[in-house]
């Protein structure tokens, strides 16, 4: 991962000439959160064929910096999703950068007074000058669990979910709960059911667009399953030999069911 210990956090002033070091990671992002590649799928080696909105430095991996850069461009890049595909790594250390990317586009100007912000010069945080309001950078909580009944697994459809037909229940922590408190609200939320021994088993940072997923196992306490028609529609148990994985291994929860069928 970048080492946040290496933290520089300016911002370029491009009325001067800016020439990243030849080997610097740049990651070069459009409106869309999409990042170039070349013709050999590998990062850009030079910004100067782009019309650049803003550049960071945002630390260092094996030992060479790290830009993210913003762009105007009616150009195509790669989606992140994509990239995961045929470059793990590239995809996770990208993921860091498009966050930094998506926070300085919506903490340029404070969100308490309007004032235009300013680069601390220590920390990676926007500084208001006119009311002192700081703006870090923000990751949104989110809880994900597999639920086990016995030999089964509880699934749900989602509306939003236009390609995967069953997940895992998923939501987001409320302000004033624990990541707990979450898990239990969520299910007897989305599907109706109580559940116990709830287990925290790993945590993983997800850029679609800000998520931080924390993934959990519990056991099948009371209740019916019973769903709103609305964010659910549907919701079973289902045996392992029922279960079709993902297409691919990008989140959590694919890990998630992965390791109840293991088992």
């Amino acid at each position: 991962m970048i080492e946040k210990s290496l933290y520089e956090n300016y911002q370029i002033d491009f009325n001067e000439t800016f020439t990243p070091n030849t080997g610097d990671y740049l990651f070069i992002f459009n409106e869309k959160r999409e990042l170039f590649l070349d013709d050999n799928k590998q990062l850009a080696k030079s910004i100067d064929e782009f019309d650049v909105n803003f550049c960071f430095y945002i630390g260092t991996y094996k030992n060479k910096r790290a830009f993210v850069i913003n762009v105007n461009s009616d150009e195509s890049f790669y989606e992140l999703r994509e990239i995961y595909e045929f470059n793990p790594d590239l995809y996770h250390i990208a993921g860091k950068a498009v966050l930094v990317n998506d926070w300085y586009i919506s903490h340029q100007f404070c969100g308490r007074c309007g004032t235009k912000t300013q680069i601390d010069e220590k920390d990676m945080m926007l500084i208001c000058p006119k009311c002192g309001q700081n703006h870090y950078p923000r990751i949104a909580p989110a809880i994900i669990v597999a639920i086990r009944k016995g030999d089964e697994l509880l699934m749900a459809k989602h509306s939003y979910h236009e390609t995967i037909r069953y997940a895992l229940i998923a939501g987001f922590v409320e302000p004033g709960e624990s990541i707990e408190e979450a898990v239990k609200r969520e299910v007897l939320e989305e599907v109706g059911l109580k559940i116990k021994n709830l287990r925290y088993k790993r945590s993983q940072s997800w850029p679609f667009p800000n998520s931080l997923m924390l993934a959990f196992t519990a056991e099948y306490e009371s209740g019916d399953i019973t769903v709103d028609g609305d964010e659910i529609l549907k919701a079973k148990w289902f045996k392992k030999e029922e279960i079709t994985r993902y297409e691919s291994d990008i989140s959590i929860s694919d890990w998630l069911i992965q390791d109840f069928l293991n088992h």
